[in-house]
């Protein structure tokens, strides 16, 4: 298993300006944490966890959960998806599996088949493992 984590070479911490990506014709089979943005343009087989902002290209997959501030997909998601903010599905995007955010925008010809939850207030979500885990503390409403 892999496991990124990324931070400031010079003190830790991050600043404006840092982010991450992974390119097309790579492949990472393990799960991905980041302090910062993140880009994705190759395929990722295991969870995405993302303090940051998350972008998703057009060739861009991941099968694995996704769980980060902020999202924008173009490409592929089989997996859930816990945003704590924002998530745009562009007109390429292609989403199997269930969504919890505050805000959601998608585009003409995004595909999303899932369940979707959403809450205007904004507590924390990011470092939740699973949908169940964003129920268990009532950061989104429960479908009942």
């Amino acid at each position: 298993m892999a496991n990124f984590i990324s931070k400031n070479a010079t003190n830790g911490e991050v600043t404006g300006g840092t982010y991450n990506s992974l390119t097309i014709g790579t492949k990472v089979v393990g799960d991905v944490k980041s302090e910062a943005d993140f880009r994705l343009d190759g395929e990722i087989e295991g969870s995405i966890e993302c303090n940051g902002k998350l972008i998703v290209g057009q060739h861009g997959f991941v099968k694995g959960n996704v769980i980060c501030e902020n999202a924008e997909i173009s490409g592929e998601v089989s997996g859930n998806v816990i945003i704590n903010d924002t998530l745009s599905l562009r007109a390429s995007a292609i989403v199997g599996g269930d969504i919890a955010t505050k805000v959601l925008v998608i585009e003409p010809n995004a595909i999303f088949n899932g369940k979707c939850t959403m809450n205007k207030n904004s507590k924390p979500i990011v470092g939740a493992k699973s949908l169940a885990d964003i129920k268990k503390t009532d950061s989104v409403p429960k479908n009942e």
